[in-house]
């Protein structure tokens, strides 16, 4: 197979968008709405379309530009296409390399990209340093973020939230309670608990909410609980400080986040899903 990246010709107008409807078919596209995209989007966008071209035949496209309307300069995109039967032949990352080199020459620094959730192009995008943007949360006035080292003289507010919090989890062995004592043993005092990631939203002088993280000191940061008072529950303070303690976490040099939620956890399963988690495993639980 030969395969060639060039730029878009008006003739190419057809095969580009039955690319783009075996790709996405939730997107609309014509052989007539990607001509007039190509002629007619704005100069400042520095629009380009490129495709990938085997023995002869269309097989992907990608559409790269600036977001010119972007408050941030250098902002930019790039999405490829390509068709179901033909991935896995390299026309996917030929496109992205050749859209990045384009915009890099036009003073990108920064390229976005949608990626369908199909368990195939999350990886694909991350093996070429695409992440997940952390979202950017500003906590509402009167709401304090603080991290769980201020709470080294004193982390009986941080238990107390904690205990409340599992109590409302769902999960097969009830929970009853756990003395402070335990508590200190069980959590608090555990090597991989790491206090300066680990956040907590103070309301009013109460812990409301807290997200407890571990770490390997190395690369691995795991989220080991998150909860809220059911006084202070539907604020958005779980997303909160899940998102304070994660962009720490990229801060201090953590490249890989884990959790685990019970498949009934529904609040939190969303939660979670909103910051980007993606499944990697599953497990059963089993008694005897």
């Amino acid at each position: 197979m030969t395969l060639t990246v060039r730029e878009f010709a008006p003739s190419d107008a057809e095969a580009a968008a039955a690319v783009r409807r075996a790709a996405v078919p939730f997107l609309l596209s014509t052989a007539e709405s990607i001509a007039w995209e190509a002629a007619h989007s704005p100069a400042e966008q520095r629009f380009r379309i490129l495709v990938a071209e085997a023995d002869g035949r269309v097989i992907g496209v990608a559409r790269a530009g600036l977001y010119h309307g972007s408050a941030v300069p250098g902002r930019a995109f790039a999405q490829p296409y390509v068709l179901p039967e033909a991935r896995g032949r390299g026309a996917g990352l030929a496109l992205v390399r050749a859209a990045e080199q384009y915009l890099r020459g036009i003073g990108a620094n920064a390229v976005y990209a949608w990626v369908l959730d199909d368990g195939h192009a999350p990886g694909f995008a991350e093996r070429r340093g695409y992440r997940t943007p952390l979202p950017d949360l500003a906590p509402d006035a009167g709401v304090e973020l603080r991290a769980f080292a201020d709470f080294a003289d004193d982390p009986r507010p941080l238990y107390e939230t904690d205990v409340e919090a599992i109590a409302d989890e769902p999960g097969e062995v009830a929970f009853s309670g756990i003395t402070y004592e335990n508590w200190l043993e069980e959590t608090w005092r555990v090597p991989l608990l790491d206090r300066d990631l680990s956040t907590a939203a103070v309301v009013d002088g109460t812990v409301a909410s807290i997200a407890i993280a571990h770490s390997d000191g190395r690369t691995r940061y795991l989220s080991a609980g998150t909860g809220t008072r059911r006084a202070y529950r539907g604020r958005g303070l779980a997303k909160l400080v899940k998102a304070r303690s994660l962009r720490l976490a990229r801060a201090a040099g953590r490249t890989e986040a884990f959790t685990g939620n019970d498949d009934e956890n529904a609040p939190m399963l969303a939660v979670n899903k909103w910051f980007g988690y993606e499944p990697t495993a599953a497990e059963w639980r089993y008694v005897r």
